[in-house]
């Protein structure tokens, strides 16, 4: 079977975006600037980035949404972003996940508050990998979907299930996780990891998984980054570690290859938020990998869109085409990492 696209399953999410004039301490008051409603959850904010970077191959949908006013409202921008959606369901037994995303106005750092809605329902029952012809499968986030995360008929993750499932099938694998504080990265997370062929770790998540210390900003350790990334393709990462930081990315192979690009040097008064920056990286290295480019020209697309991405408080309404996200990186020109 010839393969073609890309189907990601996971968090559906409305986002309710405040920006704030700063963060206040208990019991005290601030003013909203402004207010905005966006994408949120890694499978939308995947395919809505690919769609807006100009993927010229099929997105599918896979997840559960409310029978509500945000459930049809991420239909109806699906439908607008040719986004196929005969494997996302609405539910009347859960609201659509949302999250109100609190960002400070002159720092463009956000704070989540979540509810988890329908996506906490999302099962392996959902996932119907015969009625693909995608070559990539994207699950996210790990750690917040309470049914995928709990234990399967194994004992791993039920996510993990539904990897192999969609490696059985002839599809590739990716995932990501969500930034948890907590112990569960290895009791939730490492175990999924030999169902993965591309995995995407920011350095918080790469810490929690493998026990080093990366350091941050000018302390980034870049062999410590080196080592961790290793560390994941033996904890059993089958292709390619990818762990990612606000300075740049690198890349990891199971045959010793390693990729570093560093992010693109943003103005500060040009970052909107942060929010989603993550998920516009992974789709601009995802649709490199999907059209088979090598993974230094993937990397430098999933910079330049991850940069396209801060210039909103939104996850995915800054993000344009690859053309003009290369074009923007390239004008800013690049952060230096450290040696």
């Amino acid at each position: 079977m010839h393969r073609n696209g890309i189907i990601s399953g996971g968090n559906w999410i409305v986002d309710h975006v405040k920006l704030i004039e700063s963060w206040p301490p208990q019991d005290a008051l601030v003013s909203i600037l402004s207010q905005s409603d966006g994408n949120g959850g890694s499978a939308y904010n995947l395919l809505k980035n690919l769609s807006r970077l100009g993927a010229a191959f099929p997105l599918e949908a896979v997840g559960l949404v409310g029978d509500d006013a945000d459930g049809r409202a991420i239909f109806a921008d699906c439908a607008a972003h040719r986004i196929a959606t005969t494997q996302l369901r609405a539910t009347r037994d859960a609201a659509t996940s949302y999250t109100d995303v609190m960002t400070v106005a002159a720092t463009g750092r956000r704070t989540f508050f979540h509810q988890r809605g329908a996506n906490a329902r999302l099962g392996p029952e959902h996932f119907d990998f015969s009625a693909t012809r995608a070559r990539h499968f994207h699950l996210g986030y790990l750690l917040l979907l309470d049914t995928l995360d709990a234990p399967g008929r194994d004992g791993r993750p039920a996510a993990a299930a539904v990897l192999a499932r969609a490696r059985a099938a002839g599809l590739i694998t990716s995932a990501d996780c969500v930034s948890e504080a907590g112990t569960r990265f290895r009791s939730h997370v490492a175990p999924v990891l030999p169902e993965v062929d591309v995995l995407f770790a920011n350095d918080y998540e790469a810490e929690q998984l493998t026990g080093l210390t990366l350091g941050r900003g000018a302390t980034l350790d870049r062999r410590a980054v080196e080592e961790a990334a290793r560390a994941l393709l033996a904890l059993g990462v089958r292709t390619w570690a990818i762990v990612h930081f606000p300075e740049g990315v690198c890349a990891c192979s199971a045959t010793g290859e390693i990729v570093w690009q560093p992010a693109v040097r943003m103005p500060p008064a040009a970052i909107a938020g942060t929010a989603g920056a993550g998920d516009a990286l992974a789709s601009g290295i995802l649709l490199g990998l999907h059209e088979l480019w090598p993974m230094s020209r993937s990397l430098e697309l999933g910079v330049c869109s991850a940069a396209a991405s801060l210039r909103s408080p939104t996850c995915s309404d800054a993000v344009a085409s690859a053309t003009e996200c290369l074009a923007l990186g390239r004008g800013h020109g690049l952060v230096l990492l450290p040696s």
